[in-house]
């Protein structure tokens, strides 16, 4: 099956509306029946235990969840508004499950055997909400934001240990991080009680971090958001994201776009709208105006007879696809403004623009009339 062609809903057998308790007890299920410790020498059950497992690593985090729901596989491989591949499939893609295994099935992870214990662990992503104004998102802008997480100890270099000292292979499961129980027939391997799958015992923790190999700390990071970007956004920053266990690799950092209500302007898909109020002269006549945006000012033209709701449309004024080529256009909608605080002249004009009126409503009634009488 290609791997644009994959439903993880449909891998795992539930729908898209199924809750995180209901994805994790489908997969708990789909693990216990095709796990290869169970299926010795079953290539075809193997396949299908890694295909829910990656099911689970999506559709059990919420981020990547929300991702794939959105833009599907493709949009979790790829950079921009999608990931890369590495920041949700890698090597220890099964490493996040053991919570499971090891809890509901009672199984080492079929594809460590025994090795687990000395691999790093990939860190945890992390996401924070970056709030544009309008006209950023316009251009495009360069910020510097403030990140705190987990980062790798700088005194003992993430390896837990007071400098000068080193961790000591766990006596009880020799290194390997797991041990194995015999029952009959069946021999099966379980997380090390003493060192908790690590396969080592730091026995002198640095005062530091307290032996974790991690400490909280706050960054500055500048970032570069390009034209076009849009509320609900999302980008990824590789690397930025909660330090990696035993001196893994760190995670990446999402930045989820959120954007300020503008008072002149509004977006709608890629065009820039503004509403302009005009007045009966106006709308009657024609006028040219300006109207500053935030790529300069623009000659706005109001052709006479000008209705309430008229859009003027400028090509290529609008925002930049973000995605592709190409720009929106700038629309400028009509608004007749009924005036206030009339001078001594406008009343006198009005009043003499409401004789001319009546008196064609008038000759309209009268021709109407005539040729009902006819």
């Amino acid at each position: 099956m290609a791997a644009n062609d994959k439903d993880y809903y449909d891998i795992l057998g539930v729908p898209r509306s199924a809750s995180t308790e209901e994805i994790k007890k489908a997969y708990r299920e789909k693990a216990m029946k095709f796990h290869p410790d169970r299926n010795q020498g079953d290539s075809d059950a193997e396949e299908k235990f890694k295909e829910a497992s990656e099911a689970y690593s999506v559709l059990g985090n919420p981020e990547k969840r929300s991702i794939y729901d959105q833009f599907g596989i493709d949009g979790l491989k790829r950079g921009g508004r999608g990931f890369s591949e590495n920041g949700f499939f890698s090597d220890s893609i099964f490493a996040d499950f053991e919570d499971i295994i090891g809890n509901f099935f009672g199984f080492g992870s079929p594809f460590s055997r025994g090795e687990r214990g000395h691999r790093p662990r990939r860190g945890r992503d992390i996401g924070i909400e970056v709030l544009l104004t309008l006209e950023e998102t316009y251009k495009g802008v360069e910020k510097e934001i403030e990140v705190e997480r987990e980062t790798h100890c700088a005194t003992c270099g993430g390896d837990g240990s007071e400098p000068g000292t080193s961790p000591e292979t766990c006596r009880q499961c020799g290194g390997s991080g797991s041990v194995r129980n015999s029952h009959g027939f069946f021999s099966i391997a379980t997380t090390c009680p003493l060192c908790r799958g690590s396969g080592r015992m730091i026995t002198h923790p640095c005062k530091d971090c307290h032996g974790t190999g991690r400490i909280r700390a706050k960054k500055e990071i500048k970032i570069t958001l390009p034209a076009g970007i849009a509320a609900g956004n999302k980008l990824r920053v590789s690397g930025e994201g909660e330090a990696g266990s035993r001196n893994g690799r760190a995670g990446d950092l999402y930045l989820i776009i959120d954007v300020k209500d503008d008072k002149r302007f509004r977006r709608e898909g890629n065009d820039l709208v503004a509403d302009m109020e005009i007045s009966f002269a106006q709308a009657a006549l024609g006028d040219e105006v300006t109207l500053g945006t935030f790529s300069g000012s623009e000659k706005i033209k109001i052709p006479p007879e000008t209705q309430t709701g008229t859009v003027h449309r400028v090509k290529g004024k609008g925002f930049k696809n973000v995605n592709g080529w190409g720009r929106g256009d700038l629309l400028v909608v009509f608004h007749i403004v009924t005036p206030r605080k009339l001078s001594r002249e406008e009343k006198k004009l009005f009043g003499a623009l409401r004789e001319i009126e009546a008196g064609k409503r008038g000759k309209e009634s009268t021709q109407g009339d005539e040729g009902r009488l006819a």
